[in-house]
Order: structure tokens, then sequence, then C-alpha cells
């Protein structure tokens, strides 16, 4: 995936400017994004901190290498109980 070229800070900021009233188009023109990202942007960090941004990737990272740890134990088990069953 690529990396964001915007910080935890900016995408902040610019979701905060959508709340206080200013116009979507008008953002993601100054910002040089799509809607689709200020909405994707607003859907997942409205209403978060900067702090807590980065809180949330870090969780969200530790949740994908968790996942490919059990994807990895779940095959080396499989495996196992293979040569189990063969041996027999």
């Amino acid at each position: 995936m690529k990396a964001s070229k915007f910080t935890d800070a900016q995408k902040a900021f610019i979701v905060k400017q959508g709340e206080e009233g200013t116009p979507v188009a008008e953002i993601c023109r100054k910002a040089g994004i799509s809607q689709a990202t200020y909405f994707n942007w607003k859907k997942k960090y409205a209403g978060l901190m900067p702090s807590e941004m980065k809180k949330l990737r870090e969780l969200e990272d530790e949740n994908r290498r968790l996942k490919k740890i059990i994807a990895d134990l779940m095959l080396d088990k499989e495996m196992l109980q293979d040569v189990v069953k063969r041996k027999l």
C-alpha cells in the first residue's frame, strides 16, 4: 500500500476544516486530494486528535501482524497433522 504524503496532523486539520463548514470541494482543491479521499478520512478519523490517529494506525499494524502470525501457525498445524496422518 502506498504511504500517504500527509501526516496525521495534516489529515486531522483537513477533516476539521470540513467539520467547521468549509465546502468539501474547496478543501479538496487546496489539499490536492479527491473528494473520495476526504470522505474516507472523515469516516475513519472524524473526531480524533493526531496522537489518537497515530495510536489507531499502530493498532491496525499490530492487528495485521498478528493475523499473519495466526495464518502461518494454522498452516504449520495443518502440515503437521498431515504428517501425523501419513505415519498412522
